[in-house]
């Protein structure tokens, strides 16, 4: 399991294609955006490959001018499992 946050930073006169375009990518929720241009997003993920190829598509997004990941957590989801005694 892998959750990240990110600010992304938009052309302001692309936010709604942007955040659309954001809002459709499995795994990606937006959490605030602000007129001038700035969304804050959480990506969650199976795994670091899923969120590296996540960020790859973000970048992707037209308009996107930036994209600063600013918290990223992964765990081993088998550490959490229960085990028989």
């Amino acid at each position: 399991m892998n959750i990240s946050s990110a600010i992304i930073h938009i052309v302001p006169e692309r936010i709604e294609v942007a955040a659309a375009a954001l809002a459709a990518l499995p795994g990606v929720e937006i959490h605030a955006r602000t007129p001038e241009g700035k969304i804050v997003v959480t990506i969650e993920g199976d795994g670091t490959d899923t969120a590296a190829n996540r960020y790859v598509e973000l970048h992707g997004i037209p308009g996107v001018m930036s994209v600063a990941m600013v918290y990223q957590y992964c765990d081993d989801e088998s550490d959490s499992e229960e085990v028989a005694a």
